[in-house]
């Protein structure tokens, strides 16, 4: 592969038994002034599955069926992974990658849209990484933003429609679709891109793109909206809405005959779809008598593994040191072998530094993307394939100013809810 000799899955992290509970909470929120007791009451989300995150089992999970990919694709990668914050560390293994001889690795992030939480922090980790490794570290390149990637659209499209199959016989016809992402504060949605506001217009795309499909493989045109979970943080401080069980009761009261749930801000199962969905936005539902059910992530689908192969080929044209392909992120500029299973031990990255500065336009966006109406049953003409998976953007699709919030205090949000 030009260029590239290692591939890197960066993931959020998340506990895997009772006692990781609380360090997992303290790691996600440290530097932030979150009160112990709001930490107490995110611990007991998890300790009600056991005190483990879902979300490194399906790092796991998928780091193997890439690998598998790969080698079926002829691509001789070996891969590792990273979390922010929970083992395996993101700083341990860019120092184990470093002293394996890795020199210019390209990184996957768990996250296909653009904001200071879903990109730039993942940047910065990397090279906070990166410059604890040394001067020995890799150059490491993210792979750009995948919302309306096909691997990420069809499988959603195709989960949705069984989900819908799901519903009992008379809410099927008439059920609408409700795409779910984390809120975010406005701010912070306001400050993603380089135009702002991009962060809500890549899921309106995003769901737009499945409810297409959705129609166009027999689903029929629904209506659907985007709607926000998760949300956090003081009252005082707005954030993307409406919450999803506020429109839930919203769609009972106005005698919809059912909803399907499409977590499409999500790539794999993890906390803030099994218990923010599963769990609180279905006994929402229970309690209005609206037949509710949820469309599965893509997680290990085939498609959607492939597409991780297939963006890792866009990024093999420029050399290490060449100019990245138009759309593409360039590689990670902190200081410039074979272990798949670098499992990371104790150490962790301290925060990334956010930049000042904020898109003057960008909040306005923002808001008029969150408070979109909901969309009619014609979601639009279909896009054709060969524009799915297209940025959009500039080659500079993450510029150093890109997706930093005006004030990094309000990345405060629901520590850890869900990862």
């Amino acid at each position: 592969m030009a260029g590239y000799d290692a591939f890197l899955l960066v993931s959020f992290g998340g506990p895997e038994g009772p006692a990781d509970v609380m360090p997992f909470l303290e790691n996600v929120t440290r530097g932030r002034s979150v009160p112990r007791e709001r930490l107490a009451e995110v611990a007991r989300h998890y300790y009600r599955f056991g005190g483990v995150s879902p979300l490194n089992q399906q790092c796991r999970d998928l780091l193997a069926a890439i690998g598998k990919d790969f080698a079926a694709s002829g691509l001789d990668l070996p891969v590792y992974w990273g979390n922010r914050n929970w083992h395996p560390y993101l700083a341990d293994t860019v120092a184990a990658m470093a002293a394996e001889g890795v020199r210019n690795a390209l990184a996957f992030v768990t996250s296909g849209y653009g904001s200071y939480a879903s990109c730039r922090q993942y940047l910065d980790d990397i090279e906070v990484a990166r410059a604890q490794a040394g001067p020995a570290a890799p150059r490491i390149g993210k792979i750009r933003h995948f919302f309306n990637h096909p691997g990420f659209i069809e499988p959603f499209a195709e989960a949705t429609l069984a989900a819908l199959g799901s519903l009992p016989a008379g809410a099927q016809a008439g059920a609408h679709l409700v795409f779910t992402a984390h809120s975010v504060p406005e701010t912070m949605a306001a400050a993603s891109g380089p135009g702002g506001g991009l962060y809500p217009a890549q899921l309106a795309e995003a769901a737009r793109l499945v409810a297409a499909a959705v129609a166009g493989a027999g689903g029929g045109d629904r209506p659907w909206r985007l709607v926000y979970q998760s949300r956090s943080g003081p009252p005082s401080v707005p954030w993307l809405g409406p919450d999803v069980c506020d429109h839930l009761a919203e769609l009972a009261g106005a005698g919809a005959p059912g909803a399907v749930l499409v977590p499409v801000g999500f790539v794999s199962d993890h906390l803030e779809v099994v218990y923010d969905l599963d769990v609180e936005a279905a006994a929402a539902a229970a309690r209005l008598g609206l037949p509710l059910a949820r469309a599965a992530t893509p997680g290990t689908h085939p498609r959607f593994v492939s597409m991780i192969t297939e963006l890792v080929r866009e990024r093999s044209g420029p050399s290490p040191g060449g100019q990245p392909p138009d759309g593409q992120a360039p590689d990670v500029q902190a200081p410039d072998s074979q272990a798949p299973d670098s499992q990371a031990r104790a150490g962790q990255a301290p925060d990334g530094q956010a930049r000042a500065g904020q898109a003057p336009d960008g909040q306005a966006r923002a808001r008029q993307v969150a408070e979109a109406p909901e969309a009619p049953g014609d979601p639009g003409p279909p896009v054709p394939r060969r524009v799915l998976g297209g940025m959009g953007l500039a080659p500079d699709a993450c510029p150093p100013g890109c997706c930093v919030p005006a004030r990094r205090a309000q990345d405060t949000g629901r520590p850890g809810a869900g990862r």
